[in-house]
């Protein structure tokens, strides 16, 4: 295990500092010790070499990997890239974490099961991925776990912020330009906040790395696979109908009369959706001593700050 001292402040690497959630690491992070966060121009995930020579260079505590090819439609018809990101470079994260005694934290999805169950997936339930982008995500997910146990990995599902694209700006954008739309009704899940992932990864990392330096030793227990959404969930109908209200209370100009619900087979995409992705935090919940809130605050938030703008 790698030792800090008082006079080395903890050195965290965050890769894409520019999307969504690498963008709210760098705050919740920056608590803990000294961010480097780095963008693709800083390091190409899709190389290798370049990933180790980050490592090699920064020789960091902690290694936040947000990064990936998370274009899930576009990963259809460029696998190798997909692979490259979702897969090969979590794995290079890895070995070269194990070789420093670093702490890997990394994200996946809930693209990682097929979608057909009734009710929340735990992490013991069987993936079934059924697109590429969630087939190069689990298998990255099995390549860091055989590279180095000293590793927490969350799942999540619906990612939004007041940074980056995302589902509740696009909303946003399309309810002030159309008189109605058309939004899928049969697909569930819980949209979670940047920020709030973002915080739940800095409380997970201060405990793991308090609990080890009370025990000098790797704390194996709390190592693993996690998912971490907001509690509750909608559909993505309910998600905009939610938006729409709030951005109405707040007096954003709202053109769209109506919003109607559609199935997914009205609008076919490239990669198949999960029809179900309600993720259990049963089990990170337990483990970190969290209580998660309602993906309605997040939303609520979000559309507060974007509303300031």
């Amino acid at each position: 295990m790698q030792t800090n001292s008082s006079a080395m402040p903890l050195r965290i690497l965050v890769t894409g500092k520019n999307g969504q959630l690498g963008f709210e690491l760098q705050r919740s992070l920056a608590v803990l010790g000294s961010v480097i966060a780095v963008d693709r121009e800083n390091c190409d995930l899709s190389d290798p070499d370049a990933i180790r020579a980050l490592v090699a260079r920064i020789q960091p505590h902690v290694i936040v990997n947000p990064a990936a090819h998370t274009a899930v439609d576009k990963a259809e018809s460029e696998p190798e890239l997909a692979h490259a990101i979702n897969t090969i470079a979590p794995q290079v994260f890895a070995e070269e974490a194990a070789k420093i005694g670093a702490l890997l934290v990394h994200y996946s999805t809930d693209y990682v099961f097929d979608g057909t169950k009734d009710g929340w997936y735990s992490e013991t339930d069987t993936p079934n991925p059924q697109s590429v982008y969630g087939k190069t995500k689990l298998a990255g997910e099995l390549a860091i776990a055989a590279a180095n146990p000293r590793h927490l990995i969350f799942r999540t599902s619906w990612v939004f912020g007041a940074h980056g694209g995302n589902f509740l700006k696009t909303i946003l954008r399309l309810a002030g330009e159309r008189d109605e739309l058309k939004i899928i009704a049969d697909q569930h899940g819980a949209p979670t906040a940047a920020s709030l992932l973002a915080d739940m990864t800095a409380h997970a990392i201060r405990q793991v790395l308090q609990i080890e330096s009370v025990t000098d030793s790797q704390l194996t227990d709390l190592y693993g696979t996690y998912h971490l959404v907001a509690a509750g969930s909608t559909t993505w109908h309910g998600y905009a109908e939610s938006v729409v209200e709030l951005a109405k209370a707040a007096g954003v100009p709202i053109k769209a009369a109506q919003i109607l619900a559609i199935p997914a087979s009205s609008y076919p995409l490239p990669a198949p959706r999960p029809a179900n992705s309600q993720l259990s935090t049963q089990k990170l919940q337990a483990a970190f001593g969290l209580c998660l809130p309602d993906w309605h605050d997040g939303v609520a938030q979000v559309m507060t700050l974007l509303s300031k703008k």
